[in-house]
């Protein structure tokens, strides 16, 4: 689903997610708005499952401001496994030096105030599947972009999947088909094909790594 001009992100909300720390690329975080603004005009929360520095968060929480409803992101802000020491994708300047390890809150919290959206946007901090236990609102949208190894992937799919309201959408990322990607992407592939098979969810988009289905079964139908 490519973002119309009408849903295309201003050029300052663009620039702020470009500027900001993290790995979405611009094409799959413009599939991403569109998603969420389609989502958000259900007039329900949207929630992403893994924050890291807000980089997505932008322009979820743009594409909520616009509808008049909010975002929430739930992190525990401690990284993921590939962003550890020693790690591809660890980002040194994310520690803090005090307690000697990752701590991405404070990042996160700039990201947003710089692109002045700290109003629309919810900060959980905690870790996914204790505060879906907790959860009870029907959700517009669930963006999962979390832990990438089958028990962080699995424990989000099973803790938010539920929650997404009928017609809303289900938004996974780094789904990669190809085995060679296993560290990276077969996790979420497993959800995404777990989604599909349960028969609540109908595939809408495709944008490289990212999924987009929409809600439209009930839960329990088909093989969850």
């Amino acid at each position: 689903m490519a973002a119309t001009q009408a849903q295309a992100p201003a050029p300052e909300v663009l620039g702020a997610f470009e500027a900001a720390k993290g790995f979405m690329p611009v094409h799959e975080g413009l599939a991403l708005y569109a998603a969420a603004r389609e989502a958000a005009a259900l007039g329900l929360p949207l929630l992403e499952v893994g924050t890291y520095c807000g980089r997505s968060t932008i322009l979820l929480a743009d594409a909520a401001r616009a509808a008049g409803v909010s975002v929430i992101t739930v992190d525990h802000h401690r990284g993921s496994e590939e962003q550890q020491p020693g790690w591809d994708y660890h980002d040194p300047q994310t520690v803090d030096p005090e307690v000697g390890r990752m701590d991405t809150l404070p990042t996160f919290r700039r990201t947003l105030h710089k692109a002045g959206l700290e109003d629309h946007v919810i900060a959980v901090v905690g870790r996914s599947p204790q505060v879906a236990r907790i959860w009870r609102a029907p959700l517009g949208l669930v963006f999962i972009d979390g832990g990438h190894t089958d028990e962080h992937a699995s424990a989000d799919y099973e803790g938010w999947a539920p929650h997404v309201a009928e017609g809303g959408l289900l938004v996974i990322h780094d789904v990669f088909p190809d085995p060679v990607d296993e560290w990276t992407g077969q996790a979420p592939y497993r959800v995404y094909l777990r989604a599909l098979e349960s028969g609540m969810f109908t595939e809408t988009s495709v944008t490289d790594s990212l999924r987009v289905l929409r809600r439209t079964g009930a839960a329990g139908s088909g093989r969850g």
